[in-house]
């Protein structure tokens, strides 16, 4: 999904207690609309359980994955789909694709230039670019958590930060200038729960925030984790007892020109 040496993945971890975040993009699904005997590109496929979602639609699919831990896994999943090991963010394949799909990846990717472009090379004419992904906004309450409590062990947080939250219009307009149309997009809040009350939360940034702990000595990184931790639960909202992941999510769909 991004970079190796930024964000560790747990693929187990991720299945088991992250598993959310496939279930929640099955929705975009509907966008892409993927017709049998179509070439799709899932672009940071993770573990795979949407790739084969849309495989059973009759496409053909091929999984793409920064992660090597995470294609290791899509495959012993889903042997019957084609995953490769590949950067999001420059990228290429000899024969171009129907559509390229995306779910949940692209935050990872902060050169957004060089992945439009890769999917605009990628893509035949008239070909469709469907993604989901956090926009401006997305998860403050964690943002503003780690922001505070860093730089008490010696990070600056925007240094360590791994994320590209775009607004609408600054994400659009991209997409404009590297030759595509928009047909659709929307900026939305999607507050999520965090399953198992406080517990959710610790899982919350042992899955997604090891960037921001690397280089910390084992005893100062469980510390600065719990000091997180302590802090996220004071900023982010509840429903019924439950923790919500303040999820702000943009959605495309567009056309290769």
């Amino acid at each position: 999904m991004i970079k190796q040496g930024t964000q560790s993945w747990n693929p187990g971890t991720y299945d088991t207690q992250l598993g959310f975040v496939s279930k929640l993009g099955k929705g975009i699904l509907d966008w892409l609309d993927p017709q049998p005997g179509e070439h799709i590109l899932d672009l940071g496929c993770g573990t795979g359980d949407l790739a084969v979602e849309i495989a059973g639609t009759g496409s053909k699919v091929t999984g793409m994955d920064q992660s090597e831990a995470m294609i290791v896994s899509a495959r012993s999943k889903y042997p019957d789909i084609t995953f490769i090991v590949g950067d999001g963010e420059q990228f290429s394949f000899e024969a171009p694709f129907d559509a390229i799909f995306s779910n949940a990846a692209l935050h990872w990717m902060k050169n957004a230039r060089g992945v439009i472009e890769s999917v605009r090379d990628s893509l035949k004419s008239g070909g469709r670019f469907v993604a989901e992904f956090g926009g401006k906004g997305n998860v403050d309450g964690f943002v503003r958590a780690f922001y505070e409590v860093m730089p008490r062990y010696g990070i600056e947080p925007a240094e360590r930060n791994p994320w590209y939250f775009p607004s609408i219009g600054e994400y659009t307009s991209l997409l404009e200038q590297y030759g595509f149309e928009v047909r659709i997009a929307e900026h939305f809040d999607r507050p999520t729960p965090l399953p198992e009350g406080d517990t959710g939360v610790m899982h919350w940034l042992d899955g997604f925030g090891d960037a921001f702990f690397k280089g910390l000595e084992d005893a100062a990184r469980q510390s600065a984790k719990q000091e997180v931790y302590e802090a996220a639960k004071q900023k982010l909202p509840t429903a019924s007892g439950v923790y919500l992941a303040d999820y702000r999510r943009i959605r495309i769909s567009a056309v290769k020109l």
